[in-house]
C-alpha cells in the first residue's frame, strides 16, 4: 500500500483537441498525474480511460506510441540528428524530416552541424536549447493523438520561445493536450486548468475562473508576477 494516498476524489472528462494544464507547487503531483496517463503505474483505484476503454486493458506501447512528449529532461540515443527525429516515424521522407524541422525551428542549426541531419551525436553535440528543439521536431514528425509538454521550452532562449509557442499552437490543433507548465502565463488559454497541491487536485477551472475564486491559483498567479 502507498504511504500517503494521492490524487483523491478526482473526477475529469476530456474531449479531442482539449488543452488541459496541470499547474502546482514543486512535489505537488504534476509528474505523478502524467505518470499515472503514461501507465508508468496504474491507479489504485478508479479508472483512467482512452476512448472509453481503460487503459490497463491494453499494452504500455500501444498506449504510449498515442503520445509525443517534451520533457524537461530530453532524451536522445546515440546516432544521426535524422534517426533521432525519425523514432516515432521510421518510414518518414526527407521532405517531412525537413518540414518538421522548420516547423520547431531546428532546422537552421541542423544545417550548421558538420554532416547536417547525418551528423551523429555525442553526449556534447547540442545546447540544452537545441536538444530540446530536436525532441520537439520528433514529436511535429509524428503528430500523435495526445500530446504531453512538461514546460517544453524551459531551455530555449525568449526569442525562439515564442517561435515554438506558436509551433505548438498549431500542432495542439484537434489533439488533445497536457501542459505541464510552472510559468502561468503560458497556459492562460488552457481550457482547464487542475491546480495540484500536496498529492492533490485542489482547484480546477479557465484561468479565468481560478483568478476570480481568489483561492490557490489565485495566490500563485499573483506570487509569481510580483517576484
Amino acid at each position: 500500500m502507498p504511504e500517503k494516498p494521492l490524487i483523491r476524489d478526482f473526477n475529469l472528462s476530456v474531449t479531442r483537441g482539449r488543452r488541459v494544464a496541470i499547474v502546482g507547487p514543486t512535489g505537488c503531483g504534476k509528474t505523478t498525474l502524467i505518470n499515472l496517463l503514461m501507465r508508468f503505474y496504474d491507479v489504485d483505484a478508479g479508472a483512467i480511460c482512452v476512448d472509453g476503454t481503460d487503459i490497463r486493458t491494453v499494452s504500455r506501447q500501444s498506449l504510449r506510441e498515442n503520445y509525443g512528449m517534451v520533457l524537461q529532461e530530453m532524451w536522445l540515443k546515440r546516432g544521426t540528428v535524422r534517426k533521432n527525429i525519425v523514432m516515432g516515424k521510421p518510414d518518414a521522407t526527407e521532405e517531412e524530416i525537413v518540414a518538421a524541422a522548420k516547423a520547431a525551428h531546428s532546422h537552421s542549426f541542423i544545417k550548421k552541424l558538420p554532416q547536417g541531419y547525418d551528423t551523429v551525436l555525442s553526449e556534447n553535440s547540442l545546447s540544452q536549447g537545441q536538444r530540446q528543439l530536436l525532441c520537439i521536431t520528433r514529436v511535429m514528425l509524428a503528430l500523435p493523438p495526445m500530446l504531453i509538454l512538461d514546460e517544453a521550452t524551459s531551455s530555449i532562449d525568449t526569442r525562439t520561445e515564442l517561435r515554438i509557442q506558436r509551433a505548438f499552437d498549431k500542432m495542439m490543433v484537434g489533439r488533445t493536450s497536457f501542459i505541464v507548465a510552472h510559468r502561468l502565463s503560458t497556459i492562460r488559454e488552457a481550457d482547464v486548468i487542475l491546480v495540484m497541491n500536496e498529492g492533490n487536485i485542489v482547484e480546477q477551472g479557465t484561468h479565468a475562473e481560478l483568478l476570480a475564486r481568489n483561492g490557490f491559483y489565485a495566490k500563485l498567479y499573483h506570487a509569481q508576477f510580483e517576484n
